[in-house]
């Protein structure tokens, strides 16, 4: 009787293992792949899902957006410059049964073969196209990595390069190229400035030659404007000092002029002795 007691009992144990070995959970994230003695025999969807012990192996796969880091590569670009590159890559499981049947380990492979492609890229471009046209290369990499791991059940959907490390030598290079680029454009910007205020200056000597009262007017006009701040020096421009010059030298040449019609008799005043007639100058002629 006690025999058949503890083997009742071994029997409930036996079954209540079997049980809690046939019942797997799947979640709403993954999808299982089911294997009987080594065979596939399909998919299972999420939810409470039954298996045969020790017959049956199920695998889950996640079908969630994975986020691997690439770590840093030393790579050479095709100008000959050493450049550590680090980027991130974002895949995903399309494929339960490719992900599990096709590749052992899909983290690793994806891994591995995104370090291969960044160097191959990125190599294949120059410092200059590696800094400045990041986007064309990170949709470089994902079509490599695309074709390759269609494979295996596996989608990339991103790859970015996060970190671009360039030597000391190479920072300071283009620090100076960046410096030198600002002084090109400063001197650029001044000379179109002064092509502009010499051009503005010809029209302005034009209509002043029009208009010779205007030179006159500009002229007290920076007397004006010097006076403003209440300066004791007085400067006179070059043009109004000749202005006063030549009517200086007019006014000499009026005073030499009228010099000499001063110094003539008044008319009306008669006659002079010079101009007395012999016959008029004769003893006893009558007057």
């Amino acid at each position: 009787m006690q025999a058949l007691i503890v083997l009742i009992v071994v029997i409930g144990l036996l079954a209540v293992l079997a049980l809690a070995l046939s019942v797997k959970v799947v979640k709403q994230y993954e999808k299982g792949v089911l294997f009987r003695f080594g065979r596939l025999v399909g998919t299972r969807s999420p939810g409470l899902r039954f298996i045969i012990p020790f017959v049956d192996t199920l695998h889950r796969v996640s079908l969630r957006v994975v986020t691997m880091p690439i770590q840093s590569q030393g790579i050479i670009t095709r100008d000959n410059v050493s450049v550590d590159v680090s980027a991130v890559a974002y895949f995903r499981v399309v494929d339960a049964v490719k992900s599990v049947v096709a590749v052992e380990n899909v983290d690793a492979a994806i891994n591995q073969i995104a370090q291969t492609t960044l160097r191959k890229v990125v190599g294949r471009h120059t410092l200059d196209e590696t800094l400045s046209e990041t986007d064309r290369i990170n949709l470089d990499i994902r079509q490599i990595l695309d074709v390759t791991t269609v494979d295996w059940g596996v989608q990339v959907t991103l790859v970015e390069l996060k970190d671009i490390q360039l030597p000391d030598t190479m920072k300071r290079a283009m620090a100076r190229q960046a410096e030198a680029e600002r002084e090109k454009r400063a001197k650029i910007i001044n000379a179109e400035g002064e092509s502009l205020a010499a051009a503005a200056l010809g029209d302005a000597s034009d209509t002043m030659m029009a208009h010779p009262l205007a030179l006159q007017l500009r002229n007290l006009q920076s007397l004006v404007e010097i006076g403003v701040d209440q300066n004791t020096t007085v400067v006179f421009p070059a043009p109004l000092m000749s202005t006063i010059g030549e009517l200086g030298s007019f006014l000499a040449r009026e005073t030499a002029a009228a010099a000499p019609a001063a110094a003539a008799p008044p008319a009306g005043t008669g006659r002079t002795d010079e101009s007395l007639s012999p016959a008029d100058n004769a003893p006893g002629t009558a007057a």
